[in-house]
């Protein structure tokens, strides 16, 4: 599920679909003719409708076509394969990834780089490493509240104890 959030994310960034849902984007359209021919080449199957689009989600697409203009032939390869099984996901799929996405935009910065760390290291992670973590978190689940705090509790003596 990482993985996929990963992909998932970062397509969304890269192609601007996570910013268009940002609620205090503002309230000033992008005309198509202000846009660099560039980005409107990149941005052409959206020509038609664009003045009916909404500002923040011309804001988005722009920001985005910027994005993947500043991108080498590799990164937007690596782009065009995130987008590929982005589309291939679920309406359900697709609306928890939002969900989530959004719970960690609502995180305070100090929050938002520890997750950021934590998902580093899994990634970094070896798959056998992974798969071990995964069962661990298996086994937590399971646990009634009460040996969860138990557990809590022993690991933040250890911590002091070693003086972290």
């Amino acid at each position: 599920m990482l993985r996929r959030l990963q992909w998932v994310l970062l397509a969304a960034v890269v192609l601007g679909a996570a910013p268009a849902f940002a609620e205090d984007a503002a309230a000033a359209g992008v005309p198509w003719s202000s846009l660099p021919p560039a980005e409107q080449k990149v941005l052409a199957s959206q020509h038609e409708k664009w003045d009916s689009l909404p500002p923040a989600r011309q804001q988005a697409l722009e920001r985005g076509a910027s994005r993947w203009l500043a991108m080498t032939p590799e990164q937007r390869g690596h782009a065009k394969q995130r987008f590929e099984r982005w589309k291939s996901l679920s309406p359900d799929d697709r609306q928890l990834i939002h969900n989530r996405w959004q719970k960690f935009r609502d995180l305070p910065p100090a929050e938002q780089e520890r997750v950021r760390k934590a998902f580093k290291r899994f990634h970094d992670m070896t798959p056998e490493q992974r798969q071990r973590l995964r069962e661990a978190w298996g086994r937590w689940r399971e646990l009634s509240p009460e040996q969860r705090a138990i557990i809590r509790e022993r690991l933040r003596e250890r911590r002091q104890q070693r003086g972290g």
